[in-house]
């Protein structure tokens, strides 16, 4: 006889309430982004199929990712990296598709999906293979290299080839959407170190004694902020200068 099993969540666990909520903000905002490409202008609708897809890898992991927490009551650290290995490279690829107009080209493009792989290869071998109990040098060790890729990323953004292009492209718009998505990086991406560093072993963890049982809540704060935060700021910018041009060539 075949027996199911109902997974509920728990009125006072927090994790289970973001997993579940996560979930669905972020299919919804894929829903969003895909139907709201046939209202932008063919320059941004390859902008607005990246972050719906952003979105939609994100929804379908976070589907797994909730069952596989109210099962066992584990970080889901396997499914978690698969995830940001997909999306967070695409998100790099949004900062080349807003400043192609300007010049940009391909090298950009592989140097930030390159820097963000390696972000994320370290950071999962700090995190997947740390010695039972923690080891504070593995997750300082695989946590410095990790962060050389996030720095390289971040400086790109804010003084690096991209702020440099967004600059020459002498489109206001892409300048204050560049520095907005620049901002998502140094504040929004800044809350995955948080949650890195309260495995065990980490600096959160041994100084502060927060534990594994925060991870979960950082990153899934963090995905969300950032995911459909970049979408928007993306669909913003798309949906104004679609607009603008309109009104010009009806002018």
């Amino acid at each position: 006889m075949l027996i199911l099993e109902i997974l509920t969540i728990p009125k006072d666990d927090p994790i289970a309430f973001t997993f579940f909520t996560g979930y669905m903000a972020m299919m919804a905002a894929s829903i969003f982004f895909f139907f709201e490409r046939s209202r932008v202008s063919d320059k941004w609708k390859l902008s607005l199929l990246v972050s719906a897809l952003i979105t939609f890898i994100a929804a379908v992991h976070y589907y797994y990712m909730r069952d596989y927490y109210l099962a066992t009551g584990e970080n889901p650290t396997a499914l978690r990296y698969i995830d940001w290995t997909l999306t967070v490279p695409l998100m790099c690829v949004e900062f080349y598709l807003l400043t192609k107009a300007a010049g940009a080209k391909t090298s950009l493009l592989w140097k930030l999906i390159l820097a963000s792989v390696w972000m994320l290869v370290f950071g999962y071998i700090g995190e997947a293979f740390n010695p039972e109990g923690g080891s504070s040098s593995h997750s300082v060790i695989y946590g410095v290299l990790s962060t050389l890729g996030y720095i390289y990323i971040l400086y790109t953004a804010w003084i690096g080839e991209v702020a440099k292009l967004a600059k020459d492209s002498n489109n206001a718009s892409i300048q204050k959407t560049v520095r907005i998505l620049a901002w998502f990086v140094l504040v929004g991406w800044s809350i995955y170190p948080i949650g890195y560093m309260c495995m065990p072993g980490g600096w959160l963890n041994t100084g502060l004694g927060w534990d594994s049982a925060n991870v979960d809540l950082f990153y899934n704060i963090a995905d969300a902020i950032n995911k459909i935060g970049f979408g928007l700021v993306v669909y913003s910018l798309a949906i104004g200068q679609t607009e603008a041009n309109r009104s010009a060539a009806s002018a």
